[in-house]
């Protein structure tokens, strides 16, 4: 029996593509349907058939023994190929997909000569040469992508719908001629193309129409021998064990911006173009102004005509059929933003890309860990999104501890669906957090990789927590094994606590560096925090963070001798870290013991030793003062700075620390050296100078002693260190340099009471100002006649 082969070649996600297939289909009525896709999709495709399988959506394919070898091939509803599958599958027909099985692209590597792999999805299924492009250079047209719209996106079907498909067939054919784009990689696929349009002709089919790229077209219709087309074939590589399944897509995820090189620009728009009968122009522009409206622009309805108005004339002076994207959007900002790209932005993100998620049912293939992190965002309520929201959670309810739990766990995982982020909710305690959701495709890959360490997301977070733990090329740092304590506590994790505690504990006591121990204790104390919200257990973490801190104490004087300028600003971070997480620690030890008055009194001696313990070593790293040059001693940046935290924490009164900056501010102490200490002495505040005059002084009398070849020097940072103060602080204290002499006496409060009249006279002209009449000022406040 003699079949009937049409083929319709296509733009992938092209609206009037798909508007043109769906036309040619209902005029052909074929009996099988081949699409170029995958065909290990052919047991799925079915699916479409369900009214949960919401477009944009995609078959993802990945290799059985390596999850992290996948491909995409996305559908969106303007997709041709998406027409062609729900055509079929309505009407029950048989639809297969023809082009080359993934299995051999995730096998062994082919060279197929332009350094891709002969199974490569559709991401990557453009010609070296853009025939649109080319199509367009010979129409005497600049703008590809505008070409095209006018002679295919915008053109509804005629009476014949197969004679856009010939005229394109055509065309193709030229370019083809010329030898445009054959690279090996196109032959392989070709050839397995033609292999199976030959098997649905012996499979006895009448009428055949064939959805493949419009590039493919005159190979598909020039048969080979089927000879040549197995020897081709042969080349291939070995297959690789593969599963597929359909995973939800975004427009945004189809957008050329966002990586997909079949993708199209403006997926939002093409969209609109798709689903809106008549005239596009007037209903997008209605749903641009209520997006600028919900912004807070001022949007009325004789915007949107005016708009409309404009669209419309934009494209009979430039001689298009109709108002495109272009001339739409010209519209927009000059009717609807007032010439401001800024809002325009805000359309084109959110309009013409678009944040549409699909949906997948529940019947398609997924790995147990996948269907375990759907029943629990439906258990917890939360519903995946495209669209970026913040969620606040208080941990002391349970649904936003069991939020917080299956969040930090994905991100353990490497889903980071969630990342932290910063509350508007001014709040110190622990039992609050914040999270920036939003979810992306390829998340679908991640949870397949991730299926490795278990079937639930608690087991394959506890599994790969152990194993990040005890990988030798993980564990070289002492802080990422903290951190990841720290993250065991968040993600309520505490079987695999114990394994990461015994190879952290290990770690640390070979460490020697202070640097790597300073930080790795901050996340070690932060950990012991959430024993009040989470119920951890904090006998094992307040061993290892008592043991790491005293160790710090011990080595930090001497690790902070001859570092440079750069190893300096490291370690000030440290120090300001260790600072406040020996302060935490010290604090909560008491605090925790107050519960049980048996240990409570050594507990409390051991947070007091390890307070006192780390005040000592502030001190004498204050006192290593560079005698013999800068190798000898600590830099200035690290003294001033252990002064400056002697002195908060009470351990330290101002005279003495007045007495320490006279010594570092003498003429003896190099300029720079005594520009470091100032720096970290006033880092994290300057109120202090406003608070105390004479230090305020003595900076001042250093200052303008300096000499003019030093001040060159210390300026820039004195210019940092002055510009670290807060703004307040800053003008404050240039108003009392400019006030006067610094060391006088500042002047007596009056009694409770008694009217300062100098200090009321200086607020007449203002008032008077302020209320439009001439001041009056007294003769012997003035010191003459008014």
């Amino acid at each position: 029996m003699t079949s009937d082969v049409t083929l319709l070649g296509i733009r992938h996600h092209g609206p009037g593509s798909a508007r043109a297939v769906a036309a040619a289909l209902a005029q052909l009525r074929p009996d099988a349907v081949l699409i170029e896709g995958p065909p290990e999709a052919d047991g799925i495709v079915g699916l479409a058939a369900e009214k949960d399988l919401v477009p944009p959506v995609a078959l993802l394919a990945h290799a059985v023994d390596d999850p992290s070898r996948a491909a995409f091939w996305p559908y969106a509803e303007f997709s041709p190929e998406w027409v062609a599958i729900r055509y079929a599958v309505e009407r029950e027909l048989p639809v297969r997909f023809i082009d080359l099985p993934a299995a051999y692209g995730f096998g062994d590597a082919l060279d197929t000569g332009d350094g891709r792999a002969a199974g490569d999805a559709p991401d990557t299924d453009e010609p070296a040469a853009d025939p649109v492009a080319l199509l367009a250079e010979a129409a005497g047209h600049d703008d590809p992508e505008r070409w095209w719209e006018d002679v295919i996106e915008h053109r509804a079907p005629g009476a014949d719908a197969l004679a856009p498909f010939a005229a394109v067939a055509e065309a193709m054919a030229a370019l083809r001629e010329e030898g445009l784009g054959e690279s090996r990689r196109d032959l392989l696929r070709e050839a397995h193309m033609r292999q199976r349009i030959r098997a649905a002709r012996r499979a006895g089919y009448a009428r055949i129409a064939v959805v493949c790229g419009a590039f493919h077209v005159p190979a598909l219709a020039a048969m080979p021998t089927v000879a040549h087309d197995r020897a081709l074939l042969a080349e291939l590589p070995k297959k690789a064990r593969t599963d597929i399944t359909w995973v939800p897509w975004t427009h945004r995820r189809l957008s050329q911006a966002a990586g997909y090189g079949a993708g199209v620009e403006s997926p939002g728009w093409y969209h609109h173009l798709f689903t809106v009968e008549g005239d596009p122009v007037p209903h997008w522009l209605a749903r641009a102004a209520d997006l600028l409206r919900a912004e807070d622009h001022p949007v009325s309805s004789a915007h949107v005509i005016e708009a409309v108005r404009l669209a419309r004339t934009l494209a009979v002076l430039r001689g298009r059929p109709l108002a495109g994207l272009t001339e739409t959007l010209d519209a927009v900002r000059a009717v609807l933003c007032d010439g401001s790209d800024v809002a325009l932005e805000l359309v084109r993100d959110r309009l013409v890309v678009g944040d549409a998620l699909g949906e997948v049912p529940d019947a398609a293939p997924a790995v147990p860990l996948q269907r375990d992190i759907t029943r629990l965002q439906r258990t917890l309520r939360l519903k995946p999104a495209a669209t970026p929201r913040d969620l606040d959670l208080d941990l002391r309810k349970d649904t936003d501890a069991a939020r917080s739990r299956l969040l930090h766990r994905l991100r353990l995982l490497g889903v980071d669906w969630g990342v932290p982020a910063r509350s508007a909710v001014a709040s110190t305690g622990t039992f609050r957090e914040t999270w920036r959701l939003c979810w992306q495709p390829e998340y679908a890959v991640r949870i397949a990789e991730a299926a490795q360490w278990g079937t639930t997301v608690e087991e394959a977070a506890v599994a790969k927590a152990i194993a990040k733990a005890t990988s030798t090329a993980r564990a070289t740092e002492l802080a990422e094994l903290t951190a990841l304590v720290e993250t065991c506590l968040l993600a309520g994790l505490p079987a695999a606590l114990p394994a990461v505690m015994r190879v952290l504990a290990d770690l640390a006591a070979l460490a020697t560096d202070v640097a790597h121990l300073a930080g790795a204790l901050p996340a070690l104390v932060r950990a012991l925090r959430y024993g009040d919200v989470r119920g951890t257990d904090h006998g094992a973490l307040g061993a290892a963070a008592t043991g790491l801190a005293d160790r710090i104490c011990v080595g930090l004087p001497p690790a902070c001798v001859g570092l440079d300028a750069e190893s300096s600003a490291a370690m000030r971070g440290r120090l300001d870290e260790v600072h406040g997480a020996i302060g935490l620690l010290a604090a909560g030890g008491a605090e925790a013991n107050a519960a049980e008055a048996d240990a409570a009194e050594a507990d409390a001696e051991d947070a007091a030793g390890l307070a006192g313990r780390w005040a000592a070593a502030l001190r004498s790293l204050a006192r290593r003062e560079p005698a013999g040059g800068p190798a000898t001693g600590a830099p200035g940046l690290l003294r001033g700075r252990a002064v400056r935290l002697l002195l908060d924490d009470g351990r330290l009164d101002s005279d003495e620390a007045g007495r320490r900056l006279r010594l570092v501010l003498s003429a003896a102490n190099a300029p720079a050296d005594a520009a470091g200490w100032i720096e970290g002495f006033l880092a994290g505040g300057g109120a202090l100078l406003l608070h105390d005059p004479r230090l305020l002084a003595l900076l001042d009398e250093w200052l303008t002693g300096v000499s003019g070849e030093a001040f060159t020097d210390v300026l820039p940072l004195l210019r940092r260190t002055f510009a670290g103060l807060e703004a307040g602080v800053r003008t404050t204290i240039g108003a009392r340099v400019a006030s006067g002499p610094l060391d006088a006496e500042p002047l007596a409060e009056p009694a409770a009471g008694e009217l300062d009249r100098a200090r009321a006279d200086a607020a007449v002209p203002v008032m008077a100002l302020l209320l439009g009449v001439r001041p009056f000022i007294p003769r012997q406040a003035a010191g003459r006649d008014t």
